[in-house]
């Protein structure tokens, strides 16, 4: 029996960029689930309108 996983989910969400301003884009969240219960998010990224990736730090979430 398996008791980690890491398990790979995307989602929509609103983000700001000063370029570009608003927008809705879909980030990936790769994250460590022990037990079935998420501890930790290894890595969160979205992809660009181009096809390019790209980190979620440059952009904020919109509250």
């Amino acid at each position: 029996m398996r008791l980690s996983k890491i398990k790979r989910e995307t989602r929509y969400e609103k983000r700001y960029s000063v370029k570009m301003g608003e927008l809705t884009t879909r980030v990936t969240y790769i994250r460590r689930y022990i037990m079935g219960l998420p501890v930790r998010t290894l890595h969160k990224y979205r992809a660009t309108y181009n096809g390019k990736i790209k980190d979620c730090k440059e952009c904020n979430v919109l509250a």
